[in-house]
């Protein structure tokens, strides 16, 4: 059986250990080495080529972040933030993924209940983050530069876009890509509901259109996107276009809740006046959705395995029939936007 090789990286002794501890308790994981601040880790990726890399955020001589920045650069690979920080320092963890880590995850505190959770947690998101393709951030096309003008008109579609495992940074890319007068756009992101508002606040920042957390009632509106907020609801779309956001408590659909599949059957409803694509994120969320819009009429997209962390609910979708083209990353915005003006011919 081959073990995932991991590397912790922590300025914490005590951590470090802990680590190591709850690692050497799975037998699919090898932990190959241990570093107290990014410059020995340097040497240690070099010296031990890691599968995956725990890295802690604040560290004495450069920050997680910083060194993050530089792996993904000059050494893409599979990075898990590990930090106190990251339970409660939502725009860090959003700013890490946005850089692309893989996930990001507390460190283990608490009695020995929580500890166990955490535990189990950690081990399942290492081997999760193995599995995963890191590769050097790709280059945003600014949205003028493709053609894009306040006088383009959209036909008055709806776009919908479900993502999961990698799909924060690959959001970032696409929307940053988006005019200020893209359609009413809606996004379910697999995401703790702590992180959702400051994920939408970090976007909207970012990226040309105005970007909020949804609201239940809300109207939806050209210019804006949605973010689904994460935890006790699911986001749909009552009547199409000129509809509004719903929020339904209820239980989780296939373990997820929002569920990238409620928001596209919803979507559905406008048939050909939608368009869905379904990001990189492992499992099958959004696969029976995607399905159901285009045989709605939607034009429907799914992310290239080449340009996906994690090619798991394009390809469960492609392999149920409901994505009409695979695009990558680097055009996703473009052939979006391109559809919802009428201009996409399926190659």
């Amino acid at each position: 059986m081959q073990t995932v090789r991991t590397l912790i990286v922590d300025d914490s002794p005590s951590i470090r250990a802990t680590l190591a501890h709850i690692f050497k308790s799975d037998p699919e994981i090898e932990v190959v080495g241990m570093a107290p601040e990014p410059h020995t880790a340097r040497a240690m990726i070099k010296d031990l080529n890691p599968d995956v890399i725990t890295l802690d955020v604040e560290m004495p001589g450069m920050d997680g972040l910083s060194f993050l920045e530089r792996i993904m650069r000059l050494r893409p690979m599979p990075v898990v933030m590990c930090s106190s920080l990251t339970a409660a320092g939502a725009e860090v963890t959003i700013e890490a993924l946005r850089l692309g880590a893989v996930d990001c995850i507390a460190k283990p505190v608490g009695g020995p209940a929580e500890l166990a959770a955490s535990a189990a947690l950690l081990c399942r998101t290492v081997k999760n983050a193995a599995r995963s393709s890191a590769r050097p951030r790709v280059t945003t096309t600014p949205p003028m530069a493709s053609g894009e003008s306040r006088n383009t008109r959209f036909h008055d579609m709806v776009i919908a876009i479900g993502a999961s495992t990698g799909g924060v940074e690959a959001l970032f890319h696409v929307l940053s890509s988006f005019p200020e007068n893209c359609p009413p756009t809606l996004i379910v992101q697999h995401m703790p509901a702590a992180f959702t508002a400051s994920f939408a606040d970090r976007l909207d920042r970012s990226c040309p259109p105005k970007i909020v957390e949804a609201k239940h009632g809300q109207p939806i509106a050209p210019g804006t996107v949605y973010i689904a907020p994460g935890g006790t609801h699911h986001m749909t779309l009552q009547g199409g276009y000129n509809g509004r956001i719903r929020l339904i408590e209820s239980d989780p659909i296939g373990g997820h809740r929002p569920s990238v599949d409620a928001l596209f059957h919803s979507v559905a409803q406008s048939g050909a006046a939608s368009v869905g694509a379904i990001l990189t994120g492992m499992g099958a969320d959004g696969a029976e959705g995607l399905l159901a819009l285009r045989q709605a009429g939607a034009t429907t997209f799914g992310q290239s395995r080449e340009s996906c962390v994690v090619w798991g609910m394009p390809r469960a979708a492609a392999e149920l029939g409901g994505v009409q083209q695979e695009i990558s990353l680097s055009s996703m915005a473009s052939t979006i936007l391109s559809a919802c003006r009428g201009e996409h011919r399926e190659r």
